[in-house]
């Protein structure tokens, strides 16, 4: 069946003033539309039509001759990702398990948020910044383009996106400006949280997790 566009999880002016409207009429209404779209067009009449996102995904990656058909199926996953990585009532610090890994890993909450805006600012050109678990530790990491975790051996938690049409209109060309309120004030750390609980958590820390 043709693919489609998911429905948004909160109305498009929700995350308004951090991300206008206007933002949101661009990026989900034209930008995840298109890709959408374009891998409806690009699969058609072909087995890939019939298959999930994330297994094109894995079956297109590092494939140059479907590298067309990987950076849509990536760019629709991503995106689905990316909505509810925010919430309108997003930013708040408190989320049981993952705020004792944040901690253990990263040293605190605020060292966490320093090394997720430097490496959104440092990011060259267009792109994700990642908070993933990577093997047994959480890590901060960015992916150039369509680049997804899964295909890199990660499970993301939450992203936010760096290509420029996600923040222009709203931020110029102040991507750290964007990416600190992103954190403060939309970060949707239960989602997050949920996406943690999918893995098996460190025994360590399950005795003296806080709920």
């Amino acid at each position: 069946m043709p693919f489609s566009l998911m429905t948004l999880p909160y109305e498009r002016t929700a995350l308004s003033p951090t991300i206008s409207a206007t933002t949101m009429d661009l990026h989900y209404g034209k930008h995840h539309r298109g890709y959408v779209a374009k891998l409806n067009e690009l699969t058609a009449q072909t087995p890939l039509f019939f298959m999930p996102v994330t297994e094109i995904i894995a079956q297109t990656w590092g494939d140059p001759t479907r590298l067309a058909i990987f950076n849509n199926a990536a760019q629709i996953w991503n995106h689905d990702f990316l909505w509810r990585s925010m919430s309108p009532t997003g930013g708040k610090r408190s989320f049981g398990l993952l705020s004792q890994r944040i901690e253990t890993d990263f040293g605190s909450y605020e060292k966490f948020e320093k090394k997720f805006v430097e490496t959104a600012v440092a990011h060259f050109g267009s792109g994700w910044v990642w908070l993933v678990v990577d093997g047994d530790v959480l890590r901060v990491i960015s992916t150039v383009n369509a680049v997804t975790p899964s295909v890199l051996g990660l499970h993301p938690l939450l992203t936010c996106d760096v290509w420029e049409h996600a923040y222009y209109l709203d931020y110029q060309n102040d991507r750290e400006a964007y990416v600190r309120a992103f954190l403060n004030k939309l970060a949707n750390w239960e989602f997050a949280a949920q996406q943690l609980s999918l893995l098996e958590p460190r025994p360590a820390l399950m005795a003296s997790a806080k709920f």
